[in-house]
Parts: structure tokens; sequence; C-alpha cells
């Protein structure tokens, strides 16, 4: 942390000392006009207290200190402090504020406390990563099931699912997976900022995906040869399998720890996911079966699906291993916003006419 003041450096650092802040040196702003920008650059490295500061030479500051690698957050609620809240990554004033503070701000705090900016940040986070946790599943079953729908149409006399049970299927998987956002997030998740990644994205998909279609060939095999399936068996038992491992899948994809011993899934998620698998497998044998489509199960097959969806759910954490190893979380540089996102911000009150 750092203070940037235009008040006397004696009463600044005065001040840091009575708060127990820790002092790296001061500069005031006859000093700072006397450095370069790269000698500043060195300077604001050391030094944690910045006084007698006009408000240009707040905004070199925050340049400097951004220049060297950390992303800026900056306090202010003077007029002298518009500049900088401009020049900083996220711009902090409070509600007394002056208006010009207030408008250059990002964020107007409107209690007396810095902890709400940790809880909201923290917050913003969970969110997303229990985000990314539906899309890295759904892009990756998703891509398995149509790769393996498009294998079983070219070769089976008959239609692998009909579109009632494919909407049935897509209805109770997402049912599933309403209770992602009660779900846990892991530590190391929060720790630190994460960003849209849709190169991420896609090589998860294309490694995940073709491990479900295995799954799904084995399953057409097992349906066909081991127990001389009829259409309306063979997409019963294709319906139930399907279900059953694009839902558990989640237990295991929600982290990149090892699922259950080291990350626990919510209870929410744990039960809705439970309770889907349960009522897919019910279906096929209900008095609903012939209108839609379905036709009763063997007994066998079940214990042959138990040991499918132990089997895959496996592979994918080994899987899952390999991938992590080959893209580990790493302490890259923050995101930093660009000059464009403050002109952007400022803008759009008035710009949201031109869109309509």
């Amino acid at each position: 942390m750092k203070v940037i003041t235009g008040d006397n450096p004696v009463v600044a650092e005065t001040v840091c000392r009575e708060l127990d802040v820790p002092s790296g040196g001061t500069l005031t702003g006859a000093e700072i006009e006397a450095l370069d920008d790269d000698e500043l650059d060195r300077a604001v490295v050391e030094a944690s207290i910045f006084a007698r500061v006009s408000p240009e030479q707040k905004a070199r500051i925050l340049s400097a200190q951004r220049r060297s690698g950390s992303a800026v957050a900056f306090l202010g609620d003077g007029v002298n402090d518009a500049l900088a809240l401009h020049h900083a990554d996220v711009g902090i004033s409070v509600d007394s504020a002056t208006d010009v503070a207030k408008d250059a701000a990002d964020i107007i705090l409107l209690e007396q406390d810095l902890d709400v900016l940790a809880d909201g940040v923290a917050e913003g986070r969970r969110i997303f990563a229990n985000t990314i946790k539906y899309v890295l599943m759904g892009t990756s079953s998703n891509f398995g099931n149509m790769f393996s729908v498009t294998v079983a149409a070219a070769f089976l006399p008959f239609l692998p699912m009909l579109p009632f049970q494919i909407l049935l299927n897509n209805l109770l998987y997402d049912s599933s997976q309403m209770t992602i956002p009660t779900d846990r997030v892991d530590e190391e998740q929060l720790a630190r900022p994460s960003h849209w990644d849709i190169t991420f994205i896609r090589r998860f998909m294309l490694r995940f995906g073709p491990i479900s279609s295995l799954f799904d060939f084995a399953t057409f095999g097992v349906m066909l040869w081991g127990f001389n399936a009829t259409a309306p068996e063979f997409r019963s038992g294709w319906f139930v399998e399907s279900l059953a491992t694009q839902t558990l899948i989640v237990f295991v994809i929600r982290t990149r720890r090892v699922p259950f011993f080291r990350s626990r899934p919510s209870r929410p998620l744990l039960v809705s996911v439970i309770s889907v698998v349960i009522v897919g497998a019910i279906i096929p044998q209900s008095p609903l079966n012939e209108t839609l489509g379905f036709a009763p199960l063997p007994i066998t097959f079940f214990a042959v699906l138990v040991a499918f969806v132990v089997a895959y759910l496996v592979c994918v954490e080994v899987a899952k291993y390999f991938f992590y190893r080959e893209h580990p979380i790493t302490n890259k540089r923050p995101l930093r916003r660009g000059r464009s996102h403050r002109i952007n911000r400022l803008a759009s009150r008035w710009s949201h006419h031109a869109e309509l």
C-alpha cells in the first residue's frame, strides 16, 4: 500500500506511523519533478509515501506503479484526485466525495469500510469460477454427444435417440446444474483474478469431449451385441448412460483437486445431480416409457452402467491431472484496463441511445 497526498510529508509520515503502515521512504512533489520516468519507476518501487504532490504527479506515480507490473487501485475523494482516479485500473471514491471524484471513479463506497471491496472481489471470483464450471462441462459433454450422434446415425438403421428424448435429456441435465451457483470454490481460484479464455475452453472441450464419446460407443456396443437391443431399448440405454455421465462429471470438472477428498461439492449440487441420475434411470422403467419411446432395461444393464460410469470418472480424473499439468495456474501479471476502457465507461451514459 502507498499513500499519495498533497499534505506536508511530516504529517503524512506521522499518520502512517500511528496507523502502523510500514514506510519504505518518502518522496515529495519537488523530488518527483526532478525525476524522469525511468528514475520514477525505480523510486516508486521503494517509496511508500508521496507528499506535497500535484494532481499530475499523482497520475505519474500511478502510471509508474502500473509499469512495474501491478494492477493499481486508487482511493480518493477530492477534485485533485480525479486525474489519478482516471489513471488507476480501479478508481475508488466515497459517497461524500466531490462530484468530480465520483464521476471519475469506478466504485463508490456507500459505507466507510474497505472490507466490502474484498467481499465483492471474492464473490465476483466465486461467481466467475462457478460459471466456468458449467461452460467447461457443457461444451465438453455436448461436443462428445454430438460426435456420438453423428457416428451412430451413420451406421445405425434407426435414430440413436428421438428428438423429444434429446430434449428431455437436456432438460434433466440442465435441471441438475441449476445448483452450481451454490457450489464451493477452491481457495486457489479465489486467490487471483481469472478471465475469459476461449482458447483454454476449446482445448478443454477437445480433450474431454472424445472421452465421453468413447464411453458412448462402448454403450452402443453393449446394447447392440451384448443385449441385442431393439431401437427403443437402445435409446433407453443410451439415454440413461448419457445422462449419468454428463451430469456426474460435474464432480470431477468442478475442481482442479481430487474431488470429494480434497474438494467437496455443495449439498444442493450433490442432491440435484444424484436426483436427476435416479430420475433418468427410472424413466425407461416407468409406465410412461412407451409414451416417451423407451423400453424397460434389464437389471444387468445397470450393473454395466455403474462400471462404465466409474471407469469414465476415473478416466476423466486422470486426463484432468495431465491437462492441468500442461495448463497450471500461473502468477502472470494481473489484467489491466487500457485507456479505451476509461473512455468507454465515461461515455456509456451518453452513448446508450446510439445503440437503439
